[in-house]
């Protein structure tokens, strides 16, 4: 930030998300198409750069290709002024081996903190869906004098095992416990059927998280990784805040959406996700100016409704065409839709084309896949089970160029 502390910002974007495939048979999880135009990835960048955290280096690792690319041609930032936003590949810069953990990539990439040498960094996730202002988190950071504050919202007791659950002390504020995916945590005082969940976003006092990573990196019973490792060993040594989700707000915002996350780790809840942007009061609305979320614009024309083509309660992005039916559905540019098909509370990544009279109904088609007249998706649940990925709650998701029967 100009004339402000100056903050890095490291995005954990090395992901492999096996509960998303097959979208992620051929990519890392942070590159998925999200929303029509984006990738998973756009809305934690988004959020850096509108809160004017201008040097960020996301790094990654697994099937990296896509979301390398992504990353450069989209997130071109002033040279100038010395902003960045770079991947940056796993290099083996301390031995033959990969990333063994998020600590350890972030151990592995520390020459670009002493590249930097900011006072402050920030290591937030790639994967999830939500608008956050990050100077928020970092002035009550600096104010409690914290070595790491990491960011909490509050989820069902159910859903603990999915998270890294925060037991706050009774001040609201200092750390006494951090768990990574717990079977069965307290709940919190006065709400006991919910928890503090991390969002896996965190500050670090510089200093604090290189001195932490050392030690971690001697200690071979360790994981090496953020919450499991780095987390629970600044909260033992009192150096551990929460900030607390609820109290950030965003530019913009309505109160529908004021506190949305998502993460969208598995099919279900990517879907759910998908669900959430085309309600008639939408629980989280791209369509926010104040602070926009960006990504990269396709060269394509606008959309078109022809031969009585109609689409309700749905995006559809550019380069669509649209002649049969689509209701409740988000689609990626260039979708077609032909004459007499219906699509119904699907979402459809690029090129995917529906053929004449084709039905689809809640499913995720994956970009190029390309469905025959008269051929049925989410029609008859025992013939997709036997054909496609179908998902704890019904969804049917197909691959890239997933061959329709």
């Amino acid at each position: 930030m100009r004339g402000g502390p100056s903050v890095l910002g490291i995005v954990l974007a090395g992901g492999e998300g096996k509960r998303l495939m097959p979208l992620t048979a051929d990519r890392a999880k942070p590159a998925v198409t999200f929303g029509g135009t984006y990738r998973l990835v756009d809305f934690v960048l988004s959020n850096l750069v509108n809160a004017d955290i201008l040097r960020v280096c996301v790094l990654t690792q697994y099937k990296s290709h896509s979301l390398d690319r992504h990353v450069t041609t989209t997130w071109r930032m002033s040279s100038l002024l010395g902003n960045y936003v770079t991947p940056v590949p796993a290099q083996q810069r301390l031995g033959p081996h990969w990333y063994l953990g998020s600590a350890d990539a972030i151990l592995q990439s520390l020459n670009l903190v002493h590249d930097e040498q900011p006072d402050y960094i920030a290591v937030f996730g790639a994967d999830h869906v939500y608008r956050m202002d990050p100077r928020q988190m970092l002035q009550q950071h600096i104010e409690n004098g914290a070595g790491v504050t990491v960011a909490g919202i509050r989820v069902p007791r159910a859903e603990a095992s999915s998270f890294g659950i925060i037991t706050p002390a009774s001040d609201g504020v200092q750390v006494d416990s951090f768990l990574e995916k717990p079977a069965d945590p307290p709940g919190l005082p006065g709400d006991p059927g919910r928890v503090f969940a991390s969002m896996g976003n965190y500050l670090f006092t510089t200093k604090v998280l290189v001195d932490a990573l050392h030690r971690d990196a001697e200690d071979e019973n360790s994981v090496h990784d953020m919450g499991g490792s780095i987390l629970p060993m600044l909260t033992e040594r009192g150096a551990a805040q929460v900030y607390d989700f609820t109290e950030n707000h965003v530019p913009g915002e309505t109160p529908a959406e004021h506190g949305y996350w998502r993460d969208v780790g598995t099919l279900d809840s990517y879907y759910d996700a998908h669900m959430d942007l085309i309600s008639h009061q939408p629980a989280f609305n791209l369509d926010n100016r104040r602070w926009p979320i960006y990504t990269h614009s396709t060269q394509l024309p606008p959309a078109r409704f022809v031969a009585g083509g109609i689409a309700g309660e749905s995006i559809v992005s550019p380069g669509c065409v649209i002649r049969g039916q689509v209701t409740r559905s988000v689609l990626s540019p260039g979708v077609v839709v032909s004459e007499g098909a219906v699509v119904q509370g699907s979402v459809l990544h690029d090129n995917v084309r529906i053929g004449r009279g084709a039905v689809v109904r809640n499913a995720i088609l994956d970009k190029n896949v390309d469905v025959p007249p008269g051929a049925t998706i989410g029609v008859n649940p025992e013939r997709d089970g036997a054909l496609y990925t179908v998902s704890k709650n019904g969804i049917i998701a197909l691959g890239k160029g997933q061959v329709v029967a």
